[in-house]
């Protein structure tokens, strides 16, 4: 009898903490990590999956494959993550865009919940955006661009990679905050929408410093002001939004990694540590701050916390201004 118990209480022990307690000590196990990309090749958050996944797989002695499966702003290729095992060997590059716009942006079911399909792991980097104008531009400062604004019938044209993407979510921020009419014109990807700002053909764009850098030091492109709540490093005489005039500014792009919901906490707290350490790579740093991006320190509870803020703040903003896309 005594046997009988002793082998009852060690079985419901293991069924207690079998799947946490074996997922410590036997992943990775050598078979590849799936390192999901919800966009096409080449984009942002291709470019920063691919700078990670090879010392990632050194990190963990396991190889770390990228799968495209881009479509819907990131919406299409998150939905098969969703669905993916929650056994550490699925990984998501989540965005501002996949993770915090595109649940209130589309008028049809995405395929997942934003924020209960998924797992944090870890933030990635932070993109402030650069509001720019053409050279031949008059508008100099904010106050400017929005005086030229009100004054425009229909008011100034404002360029995008797409409707919902970050650009055109830091554009529907400014006409919210400052009651200012902008007309949307979106493009099917940055370069289009620069080329067409370059030549005149719009007023004004946001994007990032690594889109519209590079115009920006030919003298094409006119800086205005950045988005994020502190001047960036490459453009030190650009003033904040929010110093500009329009208080409390502050939108950032952003890039993270997420699992499956239900991926132990053992598995989490292993990528996290191994993602911080490579991020902390000066090759890394210097490769992410070439193309405009801040390395974060966020734990997957503080990332938690801001991605529940940056839903709520932009199906306020999509809501406000009637957004919906297809």
């Amino acid at each position: 009898m005594q046997r009988r118990t002793a082998l009852q209480a060690l079985a419901a022990s293991l069924v207690a903490t079998g799947p946490t307690a074996f997922a410590q000590g036997a992943w990775p196990t050598g078979k590849a990590i799936t390192y999901l990309v919800p966009f096409p090749p080449g984009g942002n958050t291709d470019t920063l999956a691919r700078l990670i996944a090879q010392p990632l797989s050194a990190a963990l002695a396991t190889p770390v494959v990228i799968d495209n499966k881009g479509g819907a702003g990131g919406s299409v290729g998150s939905a098969i993550a969703s669905r993916a095992p929650a056994d550490g060997y699925t990984i998501l590059g989540g965005t501002i865009s996949s993770h915090s716009i595109n649940g209130s942006l589309y008028s049809t079911p995405i395929g997942y919940d934003m924020v209960k399909s998924f797992s944090p792991v870890a933030m990635l980097g932070v993109s402030p955006l650069v509001l720019v104008v053409p050279a031949s531009s008059p508008s100099r400062t904010l106050d400017d661009v929005l005086k030229a604004s009100r004054v425009k019938n229909g008011g100034l044209t404002s360029g995008s990679p797409g409707i919902g993407t970050s650009p055109h979510m830091a554009l529907e921020l400014l006409a919210s905050q400052s009651g200012v009419k902008f007309t949307h014109a979106p493009y099917k990807g940055s370069g289009p929408a620069v080329q067409d700002l370059v030549g005149g053909q719009i007023d004004m764009m946001f994007d990032t410093s690594l889109v519209v850098g590079p115009h920006i030091q030919s003298g094409r492109l006119r800086p205005i002001a950045i988005t994020g709540s502190q001047r960036v490093p490459g453009f030190p005489d650009v003033p904040t939004i929010s110093e500009s005039g329009q208080k409390g500014f502050d939108m950032v792009s952003w890039q993270a990694m997420f699992v499956p919901a239900g991926t132990p906490q053992p598995i989490i707290d292993r990528l996290h540590a191994e993602v911080m350490k490579v991020l902390a790579l000066p090759e890394i740093q210097a490769r992410l701050k070439g193309f405009g991006m801040e390395p974060s320190s966020m734990t997957p509870s503080q990332l938690a916390a801001y991605q529940k803020v940056e839903v709520e703040k932009w199906a306020k903003v999509i809501k406000q201004a009637g957004i919906k896309a297809e």
